[in-house]
């Protein structure tokens, strides 16, 4: 099994990203559920605006998409700005909304049988808010979102220390992404016994 975890931080490599760390929570639970997993920070890609799978010369995220296909799980990482996810998240939302007009040789629209999760960042209140816009976006799209899929850090309303800088919360945001691990894995695999036919013409 293979998982595909898309970092939306706005921070470009080699900067240390807090919404990267607290993914390798939840890659280390994953990887102990025999998972293979890859990691793509967004930010570092030239991902072109649009809606199309392939937005032309030079646009990187065919790539991506390769990646997405290949993956039976899908987590996207994103920190919290203005209570919002992250433009980049935005992004790789609107490249994923292409995979609505994509089916396999079985009609079914290529999200069915894949499942996904969020995990949130922020040193702000909207954890809740993003996760809730990712993952419906998600759900449009076609993918399962098992209960529970999501894992969120930050110390409540207003500017605060990041992440990487403050211990409080930890433990909980990692026990709860080990919950995710497991429900992401166990659903995919439920979805691999028994999947999601097409839609009735």
């Amino acid at each position: 099994m293979r998982a595909l975890v898309v970092n939306c931080t706005l921070k470009p490599s080699p900067q240390t990203s807090n919404t990267e760390a607290l993914a390798g929570t939840v890659v280390t639970a994953l990887r102990g559920h025999g998972v293979e997993v890859d990691v793509v920070r967004a930010v570092d890609l030239d991902l072109r605006p649009g809606v199309e799978t392939d937005m032309g010369q030079g646009d990187e995220w065919p790539a991506v998409h390769e990646k997405v296909l290949g993956s039976e799980i899908l987590i996207i990482a994103s920190p919290t700005w203005l209570g919002r996810p992250s433009s980049v998240a935005q992004r790789v939302l609107e490249r994923l909304d292409a995979m609505l007009s994509e089916t396999d040789d079985e009609e079914r629209p290529v999200a069915y049988n894949r499942v996904a999760g969020v995990l949130v960042t922020g040193n702000e209140d909207g954890a809740r808010h993003v996760i809730s816009e990712i993952s419906g976006a998600l759900g449009d799209i076609g993918f399962t979102i098992p209960g529970q899929a999501w894992t969120y850090w930050h110390l409540g309303p207003g500017p605060g220390p990041d992440y990487l800088d403050d211990r409080r919360g930890h433990d909980w945001a990692a026990s709860t992404g080990r919950a995710v691990a497991s429900n992401l894995v166990h659903a995919a695999r439920a979805l691999n016994a028994m999947p999601v036919p097409a839609p009735p013409s």
